[in-house]
């Protein structure tokens, strides 16, 4: 029985590692989105300052923090035993549940997963307890720090709130003052704005980075007697005010002496002071409870009492944490933030929603998101009325967007949004962190830098008519993500105390395993995502700005368009013939898939048109056509991979033996058609295009003469009307596949003109 402590200890420890690097893929959204988004400086810069910040942070980090061992319980009422229960199924619950966020790309809060977790484990064993010595259920009150709980519940809620307010007011006021064009403002202005966002960060890494070191709690003669954490907590003023005129003077020389855009240094530190923060802050989410259970394993190791009578006291006492230990999980850290695919998936998801330019929108609108929207539209008319004419205008030409001219290349990506937004959203989570600190009040880190970036958003009119309703889904989605966060990992954290309770030495074997087994699926699963992401047949969006280079440009898009509809059609006759309802399904998928490519390319037309000039309106009017053609090809696929599945899934009559013989024949009809087609569009001999539309009057009779043979069938020998409604519907839907791909050829051949070079883009064009 004593080994199974031992094996729990060796879990753990191991728990502890995987924890970091799916706790540091979640929260590297806290302190890189505003970098990246911004786009101030180069990624690689990016992650070497962040680095340096996690690494400090790590070993600046109070190590131990209450929270793991008796922040939200009372360790003295439980056992040895009962404390390694309640630990274990805290370990194995977070990394499941982060890791579930990572894959999704959604961010979460690792201290709001890690005290329900808490909170969860130990009521479960509160009430086994009770339980047990036929107690009164009342009494759980007794095992719980229930102040310290609903503390932290209602920090949740308010920093949610007060995260967005703020940040929203202070990105509008600094807009209104700074406009976007703030590199053309008077260098004084720069100077203050410095001065202010520097101060905050500044003030802000003392707190979170000194306050974590040993030096802190030491008192000092220069202080008069004073603490460094009582000097910052008391002498705010006085630190604030002095610092305000230091930086602001500093700032000024850099921006006239130095020629330092001031901007961008803010960007550097505040991505600094969040990433130390992040480390010195959140590392016990990942290493308190692993090592609160080794604490409590060596004291019961020397006590030499059974694990059912050694009483948990000593977890009440703080226990430094060995450095060592602080600075392996740094390195930890570090490496995962260079290599984890996942932590760049969530540091999107944040950028999407809040990015300036249009995007692809990931979250569908609610009922909601459009009711916000439209009340926000509401107030936004009262203010119309309120507000002088002559304000209003003055107003909206400071929120008036530069028109940016870049140079034609595909490779090209504008900024997700400013470096005024991103030192605002820097400076305003630096600001309220900082606060809550020295107020002792508990927040999520994760929770304020990403309402900071909503409401930045909302005041900076990232959100327009054209995007706010998904915007505003996506951020609800993402609250609500927040609030099942709590809920399962209570839920699950309670289950899982449960069951090891119920037989400790055969559920933590199992428990491991399955959790073993559910992140290597997860990470598999993750990677597949990021290879098809990366895949080579993605239709990709016109950019030339004549006939000829459109031809060459969509004649890849063709080409993949034609291949995948070749792949998605015999499927569904592979399909239907075998009965094979998982690659029915399958294929569904794979057509939904082409759609939304196709979807993507035609609502990309409105930026396609403006970048034509004048004598260049063929080209649109070619391009509109062939995405057509192309939307009208997917479709006929969807249909056709849709009336196969429905078919099987509802268990109807297969189809007969000639009937099957007779798709089959069309199928291989259609499929050298196909790879004819794609053929000349991989090689661009768009001459072969006449060849292959001479020979279309052989495939529409081959699929005539079915659908006659069909007829005939169903007046003498068909018993079954589902199956002659589908064989009719797969060879008429074929006619209409054939037509848009022949409309696409017609449209191909007739355009290109052999003796014209197509328009290559000039890189040095401006």
């Amino acid at each position: 029985m004593d080994n199974i402590y031992l094996l729990m200890i060796v879990a753990l420890a191991v728990l502890a590692i995987a924890d970091l690097v799916v706790g540091v893929s979640n929260d590297a959204v806290n302190f890189l989105n505003s970098a990246i988004g911004s786009k101030a400086i180069s990624f690689r810069t990016i992650m070497i300052v962040a680095s340096i910040g996690v690494a400090v942070g790590a070993i600046f980090s109070s190590g131990m923090m209450e929270v793991a061992r008796k922040g939200i319980f009372n360790p003295g009422e439980f056992m040895f035993n009962e404390i390694m229960i309640i630990f274990m199924a805290v370990m194995i619950t977070d990394i499941l549940l982060l890791d579930f966020f990572n894959t999704v790309g959604m961010p979460t809060s690792t201290t709001v997963s890690i005290v329900f977790e808490l909170l969860g484990a130990a009521v479960c064993m509160a009430f086994i307890k009770i339980g047990h010595d036929n107690g009164n259920f009342s009494d759980v009150i007794n095992y719980i720090n229930t102040s310290k709980a609903s503390q932290i519940i209602f920090g949740i809620l308010l920093s949610v709130i007060v995260a967005f307010t703020i940040g929203a007011i202070i990105q509008w006021v600094s807009r209104l003052l700074l406009s976007y064009n703030f590199e053309k403002k008077a260098s004084w202005v720069g100077a203050v704005f410095g001065g202010v966002a520097l101060t905050a960060l500044t003030y802000f890494i003392f707190m979170k980075g000194i306050k974590g070191t040993s030096y802190a709690s030491q008192s000092f003669d220069i202080l008069d007697g004073q603490t460094m954490k009582d000097f910052l907590e008391t002498q705010v003023i006085s630190i604030v005010s002095i610092s305000m005129v230091f930086w602001s003077i500093l700032s000024y020389i850099f921006i006239t002496v130095i020629k330092t855009n001031i901007y961008k240094l803010i960007i550097i530190v505040g991505t600094f002071a969040l990433a130390l923060a992040f480390a010195g802050n959140d590392l016990v989410n990942f290493i308190g409870v692993p090592i609160a259970a080794y604490n409590a394993f060596e004291q019961w190791s020397a006590s030499g009492l059974a694990a059912t009578d050694f009483p948990m006291d000593v977890l009440a006492e703080k226990v430094p944490t060995n450095n060592w230990l602080l600075f392996i999980a740094g390195m930890v850290m570090v490496l995962t933030l260079w290599f984890s695919t996942k932590a760049k998936g969530v540091v999107k998801t944040s950028l999407d929603l809040s990015s300036q330019s249009e995007t692809k929108e990931r979250f569908q609108p609610n009922f909601l998101s459009r009711g916000f929207v439209r009340f926000a539209m509401l107030m936004s008319q009262m203010s119309s009325y309120i507000l002088p004419e002559s304000w209003q205008a003055k107003i909206d030409k400071q929120f008036e967007t530069p028109v940016i001219s870049l140079k034609k290349d595909k490779t090209y990506e504008l900024p997700a949004f400013d470096m005024v937004r991103a030192a605002v959203n820097l400076m305003v989570a630096a600001v309220l962190i900082s606060v809550a600190t020295s107020y002792k009040l508990p927040l999520s880190t994760t929770y304020v830098t990403f309402m900071v970036a909503m409401g930045t958003s909302l005041a900076d009119r990232a959100w327009g008519a054209e995007s706010a309703v998904y915007r505003v889904a996506g951020v609800l989605n993402v609250i609500g993500g927040w609030f099942f966060t709590a809920f399962i990992a209570f839920v699950s954290a309670a289950l899982i105390a449960f069951l090891l309770n119920w037989n400790v030495n055969v559920m933590v074997p199992v428990l491991l395993l399955l959790a073993t087994v559910l992140l290597v699926r997860n990470y598999i699963s993750h990677n597949k995502k990021v290879k098809e992401t990366k895949a080579e047949d993605r239709l990709q969006k016109a950019e030339s700005s004549s006939v000829q280079g459109v031809i060459h440009e969509s004649a890849k898009n063709i080409a993949n368009v034609v291949k995948r509809g070749n792949k998605i059609y015999t499927n569904a006759i592979n399909g239907l013939s075998k009965q094979d309802l998982p690659l029915l399904k399958k294929n569904k998928n794979q057509v939904n898939k082409l759609a939304a490519e196709i979807d993507d390319l035609r609502d990309n037309i409105f930026y396609f048109i403006k970048n034509l000039d004048e004598s260049s309106v063929g080209a649109s009017n070619f391009y509109i056509n062939v995405l057509g053609y192309l939307q009208d090809m997917a479709q006929s696929l969807e249909y056709i991979s849709k009336v196969s599945h429905k078919h099987i899934n509802n268990n109807h009559k297969k189809l007969k033996f000639n009937q099957i013989k007779e798709l089959k024949q069309v199928d291989e009809s259609l499929e050298q058609f196909f790879v004819d087609t794609k053929n000349a569009f991989d090689s661009r001999s768009f001459e072969q295009i006449g060849d292959i539309l001479k020979n279309q009057k052989e495939i529409f009779d081959l699929v005539n003469e079915k659908i006659q043979r069909q007829v005939e069938r169903t007046r003498t020998e068909e018993s079954s009307p589902k199956n002659t409604t589908l064989y009719f519907s797969l060879l008429l839907e074929t006619k209409d596949l054939l037509k848009a791909t022949m409309n696409l050829l017609e449209e191909y051949h007739d355009s290109h003109d052999s003796s014209v070079k197509p328009a290559k883009i000039d890189d040095s064009e401006e």
